[in-house]
């Protein structure tokens, strides 16, 4: 199973791209790893917020199949600790399905008709994050769950 991150955003800070690239790299030892980071739709600023969810949510589904198993990272998702997660992303290897795609959506959230398409809801927090820094995060606690299953000294606990 193929793993996708597919963000609505481009990370523009250096220092975050590189540590994510970091990880990014660190991950495709363990697994087959692909981000995707879609534009924002050109004219935002004269939409209204419904406006941009609705353009949003389609560029996502442009990048799903239904032969996906679709996670979105979303605030109001279910929280995990670490060893949670893990254990989750190996039962998530098991579904059947050709990719494992992770989703990172915009500041406004996502429409009814992407949210039906989706099979889980995950929170990396209670608190808000960019969505830069949330890629971060995520990639770091994906790197840390492979290290987990692999047994590599990373995770202590």
């Amino acid at each position: 199973m193929k793993i996708v991150i597919v963000s609505i955003g481009k990370t523009n800070q250096n220092q975050i791209k590189d540590l994510i690239y970091d990880y990014y790299t660190r991950i495709n030892f363990y697994h087959n790893l692909e981000m995707v980071e879609l534009d924002r739709p050109k004219f935002s600023r004269n939409l209204s917020d419904r406006e941009i969810v609705r353009n949003e949510s389609e560029l996502l589904m442009q990048k799903t199949t239904s032969s996906d198993f679709i996670i979105l990272l979303d605030e109001k998702g279910k929280t995990f600790t670490t060893k949670d997660f893990t254990f989750n992303l190996q039962k998530w290897f098991c579904t059947g399905k050709k990719r494992l795609v992770f989703i990172i959506g915009g500041p406004f959230g996502f429409d009814k008709a992407f949210m039906s398409k989706i099979n889980n809801c995950i929170s990396l927090s209670k608190m808000t994050f960019s969505h830069q820094m949330a890629k971060l995060f995520f990639v770091e606690q994906l790197y840390r769950s492979f290290t987990i299953i692999n047994n590599n000294p990373y995770h202590h606990e």
